[in-house]
């Protein structure tokens, strides 16, 4: 290793309180980083660390193996981390990725570990020091780097599964969604509908609510499943559509089609849809019970209707979740390094939904 690592420039001490450059890459087995300080128009390289991949690592994502490779050099440099800002040069959104609203256990808990130091995101413009990451993610497995993002191979969509259903009564009428995770985790909610609906109405509803939430979610490979074959058939244009209001349903799915890159409905017997059933079921009799561990959302009109802006209301005065906001919104964290700390830390326990903050459960549900 030595010998391989003969002509790297010589390593060089930091200066207290200077803010460090880390530069990471990958290669099919390993994965290496370098840490530098910028001093004037020169980058001087201060640690710089390697490690072949083995067992479960190997079947990383590109993407999760750059994370990855941060994790690892947190780990091993705690106390460069501990000691100096740090700002990650990459062409790769791993910021946007660990703050995703909906990520897997393993990245959850790398944010979380990531969010006690204090590290930044910046567009890669320069190669310099990533030339030397390059080169020992290269050596470490003696394999090509696939750092540059024209290399990386494209993953495969990962296709979700939504089931719906709905159900009527003397009470009121709701909806019960499910989302299935290609990992098998799965994502309730229910609607309940303020307003008369039919049956074919509320199929319908049901439908349209489960695509919106989906496409929210940045799913792009999703396969729905209804109990009801009138509703399916239409969709796929075995059915004519003569009524008004349903054709004006069909156009809303189509529309909401044209977000996924791929989008199919089937019709599966209701002894297959029974969890979709049993929240649509408890949604429309009574859901006061239900709001304590699953989302249910008041919805007071047609899907068809023409939609009724609201106006924004602007807060006043800063809140608690003002800065969390920015931080997930924009980077920017508040003056001060103790309150910047807390609110690194806080970050990675919640999610930005538009204008909406929410915390993240252990059971997958987004709470308010």
């Amino acid at each position: 290793m030595k010998e391989l690592l003969k002509d790297l420039p010589t390593l060089t001490a930091p200066i207290a309180g200077e803010t460090l450059i880390l530069y990471i890459a990958v290669s099919r087995e390993a994965i290496s980083s370098v840490i530098v300080a910028e001093r004037g128009d020169a980058q001087m390289p201060i640690y710089f660390i390697s490690k072949a991949l083995s067992g479960s690592e190997l079947n990383y994502r590109p993407i999760e193996k750059l994370v990855y490779a941060l994790v690892v050099t947190a780990r091993r440099l705690c106390r460069y981390f501990q000691a100096h800002p740090i700002t990650v040069l990459t062409d790769q959104p791993i910021r946007q990725l660990l703050y995703k609203p909906e990520i897997s256990g393993r990245l959850t808990k790398w944010a979380i570990e990531l969010g006690e130091h204090e590290i930044s995101y910046r567009a890669r413009s320069a190669i310099k020091g990533q030339v030397m990451a390059d080169y020992l993610a290269k050596t470490a497995a003696d394999m090509p780097a696939i750092n540059d993002p024209e290399q990386l191979p494209t993953p495969p969509l990962e296709l979700w599964e939504l089931y719906t259903d709905s159900s009527e009564s003397s009470d009121g009428a709701g909806t019960g969604l499910i989302l299935t995770g290609p990992h098998q985790e799965e994502h309730t909610y229910t609607l309940r509908f303020n307003f008369k609906v039919t049956n074919k109405e509320a199929e319908y509803e049901a439908l349209l609510a489960g695509m919106r939430i989906a496409r929210e979610l940045g799913i792009k490979k999703l396969q729905a499943y209804v109990d009801s074959q009138l509703v399916a058939n239409q969709i796929n244009g075995t059915f004519d559509v003569n009524e008004k209001s349903m054709q004006s349903y069909l156009a809303l799915v189509h529309s909401l089609a044209d977000a996924f890159v791929n989008f199919r409905i089937s019709q599966i017997p209701r002894s297959q849809n029974k969890q979709a059933d049993v929240l649509s079921k408890l949604a429309a009799l009574t859901f006061n019970h239900l709001e304590k561990k699953i989302l249910v959302e008041h919805v007071f009109t047609k899907s068809t209707e023409p939609e009724t802006t609201i106006a924004s209301v602007e807060e006043e005065e800063a809140t608690w979740m003002t800065d969390i906001i920015e931080l997930l919104r924009t980077g920017s964290l508040p003056e001060g390094e103790t309150e910047a700390m807390k609110i690194r830390v806080k970050a990675p326990n919640y999610e930005l939904r538009g204008e909406i903050l929410y915390r993240k459960s252990y059971l997958g549900t987004s709470l308010l």
